[in-house]
C-alpha cells in the first residue's frame, strides 16, 4: 500500500541544519527499507497558483486554495504494508523533521 504523508508547517524551507540532518538520516532508513517512493519539499502557498478547468474558459487565481495558517509544507509517499506501518514509519519522520504529520492512504 502507499500512503501519502504531508508535512504541516507554517513556513516553507523552515528546516533548521540539525532538522535536515536528521530528514536525510531518516530518508536513508526509509531507502533502505524500500519504504520511500518519493519526497519533497512545497513552496509557500502564496506561489500557488489554483486552476478551474471545469467551464469553457479555465480559470486561473493565485494561491492559496484555502487560508489557512498551516499547510503542507512537503510531502513524502512512502511504500508500508498496512496503516499500522506507515504510522510507524510517520512517528519516526515527524521526530525526524520536527513537524506534525498527515498520514492518507493513497487510492
Amino acid at each position: 500500500m502507499q500512503f501519502l504523508i504531508s508535512v504541516l508547517d507554517t513556513a516553507s524551507n523552515s528546516a533548521t541544519d540539525g532538522e535536515m540532518e536528521a530528514i536525510h538520516a531518516f530518508n536513508r532508513r526509509l531507502d533502505a527499507g524500500g519504504h520511500r517512493v518519493f519526497a519533497a519539499g512545497l513552496a509557500h502557498p502564496s506561489e500557488a497558483k489554483v486552476v478551474d478547468g471545469r467551464t469553457d474558459e479555465p480559470q486561473l487565481t493565485d494561491g492559496p486554495f484555502a487560508e489557512t495558517k498551516e499547510f503542507a509544507a512537503g510531502l513524502w509517499i512512502f511504500e508500508a504494508a498496512d496503516l499500522d506501518e506507515a504510522l510507524q514509519l510517520a512517528a519516526e519522520g515527524s521526530r525526524a523533521c520536527n513537524r506534525r504529520l498527515e498520514v492518507r492512504a493513497m487510492l
